[in-house]
């Protein structure tokens, strides 16, 4: 029986330099009208851009022009994570999504731009939107939430706690998070581990390193977004997810639910959504559609 070929990944549309040393690969599904939206999809913690290619390939469908590309240290991003490569939040959201961001615009002027992030991807875009140096026009966060414990609830909320804690110590002891031998994030830098816990255990985003205040930037954050819960998410439920959108009080919110039915019956949950699509990112493009089309109120300048 012959073996099937993995899929040919798609063109690549830049290599980007943020920092010394760091190199970015941004990789694009161009549709063929140059006033359609670019979607700039962001990965959760560990996974790699590659994983997303069914979910790429679905909103291209959709009528987006898609763009992908690995977080700093996964994927297809130089170097990868190991004792002694140093970064966190701050260089992810300050160095990585600027550059990234510049690149598309310059590789493909004049076209609104959404960022699309998952999980930790989410965070990140928010962020980044809140108080970056490159504007976007609109943000989709699917199954992204808040760590604050508090959020979560309950002995599942104390069970959050103490393992993000104890993951951040392990990450110290260690030099970096050796995910794949816990079964949790992938391989994470200590600066990543240590940002995560933070916000965990406090439930506000102090980045080490930033002189951003990023609790006021979100909170002057004017632009469309589409917060995207999924079923059986036990990673960013409802309380999760509530307590990150309301760091944007002054955003313009629409919610929507990604349930088992809307997905044909699949089981879905916090990753297996990316596979099983369809009616997702049919939501999700018509949305950017029509959220690009009119004015974007963007962040407040003073944010930045």
């Amino acid at each position: 029986m012959p073996m099937t070929q993995p899929p040919e990944p798609p063109p690549v549309l830049a290599r980007i330099e943020p920092a010394d040393g760091v190199t970015l690969v941004a990789r694009v599904l161009e549709h063929p009208d140059p006033g359609r939206p670019v979607a700039v999809v962001l990965p959760a913690m560990g996974a790699a851009a590659r994983f997303y290619l069914p979910f790429a390939r679905a909103l291209h469908k959709e009528g987006l022009t898609v763009v992908t590309a690995d977080l700093r240290g996964q994927g297809e991003a130089t170097p990868a994570v190991a004792r002694g490569v140093r970064f966190g939040y701050r260089e992810l959201t300050e160095e990585d999504l600027p550059a990234l961001v510049a690149a598309v615009r310059s590789a493909l002027p004049g076209r609104p731009l959404v960022l699309v992030g998952h999980s930790l991807g989410g965070q990140l875009a928010l962020l980044y939107a809140a108080a970056g140096r490159e504007p976007v026009d609109a943000v989709v966060l699917v199954a992204a939430g808040s760590v604050w414990y508090r959020s979560f609830g309950g002995l599942l909320g104390l069970r959050n706690l103490a393992a993000g804690q104890l993951f951040a110590a392990l990450a110290t002891a260690l030099g970096y998070w050796p995910g794949e031998r816990f079964g949790f994030g992938g391989t994470q830098t200590t600066g990543v581990m240590r940002d995560w816990a933070r916000q965990g255990r406090t439930g506000r985003y102090r980045i080490t390193g930033s002189t951003t205040d990023y609790e006021q930037a979100l909170g002057r954050l004017g632009l469309p977004l589409l917060a995207i819960g999924v079923d059986n998410d036990t990673l960013a439920p409802p309380g999760s997810r509530e307590h990150l959108l309301s760091k944007a009080p002054r955003a313009a919110l629409d919610r929507w639910q990604y349930t088992t039915d809307a997905a044909g019956g699949k089981r879905i949950d916090h990753f297996r959504w990316v596979r099983h699509n369809a009616a997702l990112c049919a939501h999700l493009a018509q949305w950017v559609l029509k959220a690009t089309a009119a004015p974007s109120g963007r962040s407040d300048p003073d944010a930045r």
